[in-house]
């Protein structure tokens, strides 16, 4: 780790919105330049009727100031499914992988940008307020600089889902990170994005094999978060549970005097 220099979620400790981190690469809707694209990282805390503190559990059962996440306390972990997706990064993309992106020769930078690599389709009531991720990426890296100068390689990537409910086909229903209807779905981040910093001297080759896994803070989604980040009431949070939910797994990136990748990202859904 040495030669590694890796910053977890940076977008989200930056507070940049994902378009701001890959200004080239726009999400599939404009996000705010905040941490409320991010249902995982709380808010600053709100009054006690904004979380809904204690409105799940009887009143004697800790509150929300007590564990944070009064909805889920003391409820056992349900398993809620798994999806992966790869990416491959490539000079010519020939092998024929589904989800692949043509490197630009170096020293140009290439953003790449992949959704619904994998996905998950939930039923009805299949979760009581929360829905929590484990994100296992497993990542094969050639680094290269085939130049005459010494150079520094660059990886980066964002992991995003988008959430499909029926409780926000309604118009109007408007997402408070666009401005705009939600249209059925909302954008959410997973605090799990990563950047690869390598040194490299002049005609060096370098191959690097990294394997981690990170965990939710708040949640993918939460009841909390629906009425805290999302604007919606709690009476619509709740009904958001008890419908049909599908979950697409997407991945944006960037890298540099990289000489090819193969990018594996394994997404574990459970809930209370």
């Amino acid at each position: 780790m040495n030669l590694l220099a890796r910053t977890l979620a940076a977008a989200v400790v930056a507070g940049l919105s994902m378009s701001t981190v890959f200004a080239a690469n726009p999400a599939p809707r404009a996000v705010a330049n905040d941490l409320h694209w991010s249902a995982d990282v709380p808010l600053p805390k709100a009054s006690a009727s904004m979380r809904g503190a204690g409105s799940a559990a009887p009143a004697a059962s800790p509150g929300a100031d007590d564990v944070g996440d009064a909805d889920s306390f003391g409820r056992n972990l349900t398993w809620l499914g798994l999806t992966d997706g790869s990416v491959e990064l490539s000079p010519d993309c020939s092998s024929g992988a589904e989800h692949c992106q043509v490197l630009a020769p170096a020293p140009a930078a290439t953003a790449f940008s992949f959704y619904d690599i994998g996905r998950i389709k939930l039923p009805r009531n299949a979760t009581n307020s929360l829905l929590c991720y484990w994100f296992s990426p497993v990542l094969m890296i050639d680094y290269d600089n085939p130049t005459a100068s010494p150079a520094v390689a660059r990886l980066s990537y964002v992991p995003t889902v988008t959430v499909e409910n029926p409780v926000l086909d309604d118009p109007s229903l408007i997402d408070p990170n666009t401005g705009l209807p939600f249209g059925g779905s909302l954008l959410t981040g997973v605090t799990s994005s990563e950047r690869f910093e390598v040194p490299l001297d002049p005609g060096q080759h370098l191959f690097e094999r990294e394997r981690d896994s990170a965990v939710c803070i708040a949640g993918l989604l939460s009841k909390q978060s629906l009425m805290q980040n999302y604007g919606l009431s709690e009476t619509l949070a709740r009904q958001f549970f008890r419908k049909p939910t599908t979950l697409r797994l997407n991945i944006e990136g960037s890298a540099q005097f990289v000489g090819d990748a193969s990018l594996y990202f394994g997404l574990r859904i459970v809930g209370d």
